[in-house]
């Protein structure tokens, strides 16, 4: 990842542990499609919960990348909009 926006030249870390409030956004945004896919799992196949929540899991895993970059940028906005410096 680059330190600086070489359009803006905003500064991407602001100090160590920046991104750390990043982890509750992606966990936030996270719960709403594993609980999905885990409804559709039980309701498919008739799996019980704990062999779906595992299916759930495993069915999410090539997401997590994807959602865990948009956490990061989602928390780069709430922070500027707190303190744009």
């Amino acid at each position: 990842m680059l330190d600086d926006c070489p359009v803006c030249g905003l500064k991407y870390e602001r100090e160590q542990g920046y991104f750390l409030g990043a982890m509750y956004v992606s966990y936030g945004l996270s719960i709403p499609p594993v609980l999905l896919l885990i409804l559709l799992i039980r309701k498919l196949s008739g799996w019980p919960y704990d062999v779906s929540i595992g299916a759930a899991f495993v069915a999410y895993l090539p997401c997590v990348p994807m959602v865990a970059r948009f956490a990061r940028v989602v928390w780069m906005y709430v922070d500027q909009s707190f303190d744009p410096r």
